[in-house]
């Protein structure tokens, strides 16, 4: 089964970290990534751009479509990326996502949702 993990920080708490700190972090997220891709478990993954620079479209007051900057999301944590992992058990990637360094360091949380086939018989 597919599961995607959703990334939630805080946009910019990486430039707060100091050289050392962003290189260990980093090196960890390195680990997972080359496990993940011997184990066959990665089907893939992305950082995302800074909030500032997303665009979100919903319904207009008077009706039709309204297009404003930014997610302006009443949160400090902010969707930052994915991971797409296929996995045995839905408490295998909740496993993964609990090693994530955001996670393990307090910077943010990892969403575990699994992604539904076509047919939709997960629901």
């Amino acid at each position: 089964m597919k599961y995607m993990l959703l990334i939630w920080n805080r946009p910019g708490f990486v430039e707060e970290l100091s050289e050392a700190e962003r290189n260990a972090i980093f090196g960890e997220v390195d680990e997972i990534m080359k496990e993940l891709s011997e184990s066959g478990e990665l089907v893939g993954g992305e950082a995302l751009a800074h909030p500032s620079q997303a665009r979100t479209a919903r319904p207009a007051a008077g009706g039709g479509t309204e297009i404003t900057d930014g997610p302006f999301v009443e949160s400090k944590e902010q969707f930052a990326g994915y991971l797409t992992v296929d996995c045995e058990t839905p408490e295998r990637a909740a496993e993964i996502a609990a090693r994530w360094p955001d996670v393990r360091h307090g910077f943010g949380v990892l969403e575990v949702r699994a992604v539904m086939e076509q047919a939709g018989t997960e629901m």
